[in-house]
């Protein structure tokens, strides 16, 4: 039996749209970097970019559990001595709550160039509406 391997010409990218509302930030986390990487597909393949476009709505009413809201802290480095700050996830929520499903996600992923690559393809909105209508957007199974 010969193994497959996918080219770049024969990859399907699909979007993906995903509505977070009252969804747990780290498993809804999981299911989005699969989706990006393309583990949720039989033609995966570790060092191949097969995944497909997540675009998620309604991140400002994301579920944080436990004492997370108030006690989760997301820091920042300016790249001088001193350079680094430290804020409240409630913070984060009002004034950029994009950020919370982003950097999950990106720790999700491994560190190296191709993640870097995939992560360009996960657009997260506020609110409940999304420009990608075009794109002919698929619900995205979660199965939690």
């Amino acid at each position: 039996m010969k193994t497959f391997m996918p080219k770049e010409a024969d990859i399907v990218r699909d979007w993906y749209v995903v509505d977070a509302t009252d969804k747990p930030a780290g498993r809804l986390a999981v299911v989005i970097a699969d989706a990006l990487r393309g583990r949720d597909k039989p033609t995966y393949t570790p060092h191949v970019d097969t995944g497909a476009f997540v675009v998620v709505v309604n991140a400002d009413k994301i579920k944080l559990t436990g004492n997370k809201e108030t006690d989760k802290i997301y820091q920042d480095y300016s790249g001088y001595s001193s350079g680094r700050t430290e804020t409240k996830a409630k913070d984060i929520r009002e004034k950029n709550p994009e950020r919370i499903i982003t950097q999950a996600v990106k720790g999700m992923l491994p560190t190296n160039r191709q993640s870097r690559q995939t992560l360009k393809r996960l657009k997260v909105y506020a609110g409940g509406e999304h420009p990608h209508a075009a794109q002919q957007v698929k619900e995205l199974a979660l199965n939690f």
